[in-house]
């Protein structure tokens, strides 16, 4: 069941996002391991319209926020408000009370602003004048930001940034994506004519799916080994923390059961630790003169990585 409706949801997406569906995996993926998302690439891509395909197929409420160098703290979780007829302060939730956050272009906000989502994305709550407020079922954060334009915009601090279980460069569609794009454009916006793939009830027996698959004592050292390699490679001044390790092993679970597998396997990590490490990692003054990327550590951390099976290499 959980493949079939895995892969329903995916085409629907595609109908949207064209040529895309490891992207849309991946994102979908990152739902299921109760992670967020932080999509990074220029403009014009699809980033918001994949958001917005995304809670349609599933079914769930959803609210954007466009961050900008005004936005308040409180324009996010709201605040509370006097009463005059109850003669008493009422909350006023804000717009981070949905279960799908579409934070569009979260670097132009200002660091105050962009911490506010912390405990939201963390705790799954936030708290207002001493009340802990918690957020809707599924809450899931899709944030967006463009990775070329600096003017009037704020870095990610790496807190905010590791709250993020993966970070996606979706990339230009290939010529023949780019012709159907234009094709299927013609009359009108695809997204007005997809409808939810599941519901609620459906979702639940869905993430209950999850903890059946297995995963061996030699793919999670294969995992903790990985994130040593990092904090133990020269050209990184910082590596991933803990929360690292935790995203690469709930994320190869779901991907193995969207595989139709119940159990992980090393390659299903492989494919999934630069979108899940990555964004996580500081390289040193060095390598940054080198322009040395992170993608190329991470690949020669993997090739000097391999897999300890019990009770022999």
């Amino acid at each position: 069941m959980f493949e079939e409706k895995m892969q329903k949801m995916i085409q629907n997406i595609s109908r949207v996002i064209i040529g895309k569906e490891a992207v849309i995996g991946q994102v979908l993926g990152a739902f299921f391991s109760h992670g967020h998302v932080l999509l990074e690439d220029v403009p014009g891509v699809g980033k918001t319209m994949l958001a917005r395909a995304l809670a349609v197929t599933l079914g769930l409420k959803t609210r954007r926020i466009q961050f900008t160098p005004d936005l308040l703290p409180t324009d996010i979780t709201g605040l509370n408000i006097y009463d005059k007829s109850k003669k008493e302060f009422v909350f006023r939730k804000g717009p981070v009370f949905t279960q799908i956050l579409l934070a569009d272009e979260i670097n132009r906000a200002t660091p105050r602003t962009q911490s506010a989502l912390l405990e939201a994305m963390g705790e799954r709550q936030v708290t207002i004048d001493g009340e802990s407020w918690h957020l809707p079922e599924y809450f899931f954060t899709i944030a967006t930001e463009n990775p070329i334009e600096y003017e009037g915009t704020f870095t990610l601090p790496e807190a905010q940034l590791d709250r993020f279980l993966i970070r996606i460069k979706m990339g230009y569609p290939d010529a023949d994506s780019e012709q159907k794009l234009l094709f299927d454009r013609r009359n009108g916006n695809p997204l007005a004519e997809i409808q939810p793939v599941v519901d609620e009830e459906e979702l639940k027996l869905l993430f209950e799916e999850i903890p059946k698959v297995r995963i061996s004592e030699a793919v999670m050292r294969y995992i903790v080994a990985l994130v040593q390699g990092t904090r133990e490679h020269p050209a990184l001044a910082l590596g991933a923390s803990p929360r690292g390790s935790l995203a690469l092993m709930r994320l190869s679970m779901v991907m193995a059961r969207m595989d139709g597998r119940d159990f992980v396997l090393p390659d299903d990590v492989k494919a999934l630790v630069k979108p899940a490490l990555a964004h996580r990692l500081i390289q040193s003054t060095e390598s940054r003169i080198k322009r040395e990327s992170v993608e190329d550590i991470l690949d020669e951390i993997m090739e000097k990585t391999v897999v300890v099976e019990e009770g022999g290499a």
